[in-house]
């Protein structure tokens, strides 16, 4: 699999993100839903943009690790959040940038929206990652998971 991460210069220079990535030869394409800061439960976790965007870095974590790929797979990157603002958006870069290499950054967007699912949840991500040939076999084969009531969530 052959990847490349390309900034033209007719485009400013990105320091967060890349502004394409191109895949050619994936064995595998990983699309991970939209991750907010709930435990396993289903419980908020976090009342802050760090704690909420470190909930969320872990869940995707286990989402991709579950699918096989893990965070050097990663090529794009889509968040989600409430309230935008400069302080916020440096929170969520210096979380997100210990999940990267500075050298292969992902195409990434970030939108602010008013609200989320929960009233308490600040900040929703999701990812898209290509693996080649030599992809690692999946972790879990669940479908869904049971919910404390015994029903299956999806």
């Amino acid at each position: 699999m052959k990847i490349q991460y390309l900034n033209p210069q007719q485009l400013y220079e990105p320091r967060f993100f890349t502004h394409v990535v191109c895949v050619e030869g994936a064995a595998k394409l990983v699309y991970v839903t939209g991750q907010v800061s709930y435990d396993r439960d289903g419980i908020v976790m976090g009342s802050d943009m760090r704690e909420q965007c470190e909930q969320v870095f872990k869940s995707l974590t286990h989402a991709l690790k579950a699918a096989g790929a893990s965070w050097k797979d990663v090529i794009k990157v889509n968040g989600y959040m409430v309230n935008l603002n400069p302080a916020d958006v440096n929170m969520y870069r210096e979380v997100r940038s210990r999940y990267f290499d500075k050298e292969r950054m992902p195409a990434s967007t970030l939108v602010g929206v008013q609200r989320l699912v929960h009233e308490d949840l600040l900040i929703e991500v999701e990812v898209i990652a290509a693996l080649g040939s030599k992809a690692q076999k999946p972790t879990e084969k669940r479908v869904g998971h049971k919910t404390r009531k015994g029903k299956k969530k999806r």
